[in-house]
């Protein structure tokens, strides 16, 4: 996998160049949503086991309490967004499709919904340990989309020294301008956010990675930064999936993650703007996450902007306060390429839900919509950055060939970033195909 430099800026090899679609909402100062009067909030909405509750049915709690606890290590506690009341534990439905086990919450009319939990720290004066036991009080999971427990990410083993500390602010993206606006707006707070996470890990630099077509963001951050700062800023080529881990570490550092591994052990700790910013805001605070910036953005939105959402908010909330119209239309939770479709208006915003994006639905007939046999063009290989072979992984999958997939064609390197079904001119759904397989192999394995 070659390390690209054009004019001088970083790159990887292959990807794909997805209309941007950021205008609407790039300009946009954050603004706060109006806070609804009825919150869901899962149990797990990260990577790991299901927090445990701390609350019951008609317990009246105020915004930033621990509503329930982390179930392990892996596994962080959940915060009430709001003061009000435990209206219900029980089943509701999900982005995934299955109900999940939530809180409901049912917020009070006259309440000032100020954050009214926390205890402030020096947290100048803790350990690094006390920084990782901090951030998972926090709640903290990676905003990016992942919704891995942040705490655990910065907990790397210890014969794996880490050198460098590498923040994604690339939001590769369509559509996606939340990271962009933090980084304008939330500087300061990136930076704290940032040195704590060096603390954590034990890194003696950091590397924010923004793309090209965020300069602006570039030049604010470097007018930030101390003169004898450990903390740099460089701008990457704008290019879908240039905000993947493993890509943008390539980018920047030179360093190639081995297959199936994983960035610590190149001396790499990677972690979304968004991310650190919270935790610059929270740490100190010592209080929980309960909202988070949001892009509500597409064709099927009225008042497209980048909004502050308490997590728990219904979506179906949300597209009413953005003058959403009602006519039939796909809504994506995340980005057009690596996020989901939602059956549900009833579904809650989670911790990982970096956008809402609502776009046309497409044609339910008509060749559009048609599957045709591969053509063995070869753009799919072109355009995958790990340079895996979509269209033998495709015909394997369709045989159920799924063992293979994994031991003979690397499939488990796939991250899932759909280039190879964009630019496949038979319409061939391979990243689904993909998900499928991967699904199946760990059902074997366990």
């Amino acid at each position: 996998m070659g390390l690209l430099s054009i004019f001088g800026i970083k790159s990887f090899a292959h990807g794909v160049h997805p209309p941007e679609h950021k205008d609407d909402t790039a300009s946009r100062p954050i603004r706060r949503l109006p806070f609804a009067s009825r919150f869901v909030i899962p149990l797990s909405q990260h990577f790991g086991a299901p927090a445990v509750p701390l609350v019951h049915v008609g317990q009246e709690v105020v915004r930033g309490e621990p509503i329930a606890t982390a179930d392990g290590f892996v596994s962080v506690p959940q915060h009430a967004p709001i003061t009000g009341v435990v209206e219900a534990i029980q089943l509701m439905p999900s982005a995934r499709g299955p109900k999940v086990p939530s809180i409901v919450l049912r917020a009070y009319d006259a309440a000032s919904q100020h954050v009214l939990y926390g205890a402030p720290w020096d947290v100048e004066q803790l350990s690094p340990e006390q920084l990782i036991q901090g951030i998972q009080e926090t709640g903290m999971v990676g905003l990016g989309g992942a919704g891995f427990p942040t705490h655990v990410k910065l907990q790397v083993p210890a014969d794996w020294p880490i050198d460098t500390l590498v923040i994604n602010g690339c939001e590769c993206e369509p559509y996606l301008t939340a990271d962009h606006r933090i980084m304008l707006e939330h500087t300061d707070q990136l930076l704290a956010g940032t040195r704590l996470a060096m603390r954590a890990v034990g890194a003696k630099r950091a590397v924010i990675g923004v793309e090209d077509n965020k300069l602006d963001a570039v030049e604010a951050i470097k007018r930030r930064i101390r003169v004898d700062d450990s903390i740099t800023v460089e701008a990457v080529k704008t290019k879908y999936p240039q905000g993947s881990e493993k890509l943008l570490i390539k980018a920047l550092l030179g360093r190639e993650v081995p297959s199936g591994g994983f960035p610590f052990q190149v001396g790499v700790v990677v972690n979304n703007v968004g991310t650190l910013a919270e935790l610059g805001t929270l740490l100190p605070k010592r209080q929980g996450l309960v909202e988070r910036v949001v892009t509500v953005a597409g064709p099927g939105v009225a008042k497209p902007g980048n909004y502050l959402i308490p997590i728990g908010t219904p979506l179906r909330y949300i597209l009413d306060h953005v003058g959403y119209s009602g006519d039939a239309r796909r809504i994506i939770l995340g980005g057009p390429m690596m996020g989901q479709t939602v059956a549900s208006l009833d579904v809650p915003i989670t911790k990982p839900v970096s956008g809402v994006i609502v776009l046309p639905e497409r044609a339910k007939s008509g060749d559009s919509e048609r599957i045709y046999p591969c053509i063995k063009c070869g753009a799919c290989l072109d355009a995958c950055p790990m340079h895996l072979n979509p269209s033998q992984l495709g015909q394997l999958a369709g045989k159920r060939r799924y063992e293979e997939m994994a031991a003979h064609f690397h499939l488990n390197d796939c991250f899932e970033c759909g280039c190879c079904s964009y630019v496949c001119p038979s319409n061939i759904p391979l990243v689904q195909y993909f998900r499928i397989a991967k699904s199946i192999n760990r059902e074997r394995i366990s």
